[in-house]
């Protein structure tokens, strides 16, 4: 074996330090992986939102039936005490929640002026209407009422 002073020679390749990472492909995700990501996240937006929409919808349905059914009862409470119904919801002292004020214009009807209905059975009578207000989620809702005898239409929707 020869020994050679002054000369510096490389280790040999046992003798380096290994990485902990040496072969192996580096972390992160590839753009591939990432865009079938995304693809799949927009196939079930697709999928998610016009159902998210459709109960979105009935919930504020809802909400305009429940204030029907408050302003009808009301108007059974004022016949009572004034022996007639009141002529508009400001004088039930009722207040329309926001949700359904937002989407719905609510009216009492003791006429046949539209977009009332004449209300049925004999004097007093009364009709309350929600009509879902242009230009919002609601606008392409059904016309909602109820009326002095119980009789709410359309009847399929409530």
């Amino acid at each position: 074996m020869a020994y050679c002073s002054g000369s510096r020679s490389q280790p040999s390749p046992a003798a380096r330090p290994s990485s902990a990472f040496a072969g192996l492909p580096a972390p992160g995700f590839t753009l591939i992986e990432l865009m079938i990501a995304v693809a799949i996240v927009a196939i079930l937006a697709t999928i998610a939102y016009p159902s998210y929409m459709v109960q979105m919808r009935k919930s504020r349905r809802a909400d305009a039936e429940s204030a029907l059914m408050d302003i009808a009862q009301r108007q059974q409470q004022y016949l009572l005490d004034a022996r007639a119904y009141a002529p508009d919801v400001p004088t039930l002292n009722v207040t329309i929640p926001s949700v359904v004020a937002s989407f719905y214009t609510l009216q009492i009807c003791q006429l046949a002026t539209p977009p009332c209905a004449p209300p049925g059975g004999t004097p007093p009578a009364f009709a309350v209407v929600a009509t879902p207000i242009p230009g919002t989620p609601q606008a392409s809702d059904f016309i909602l009422s109820i009326d002095n005898t119980g009789a709410k239409t359309p009847a399929n929707v409530w």
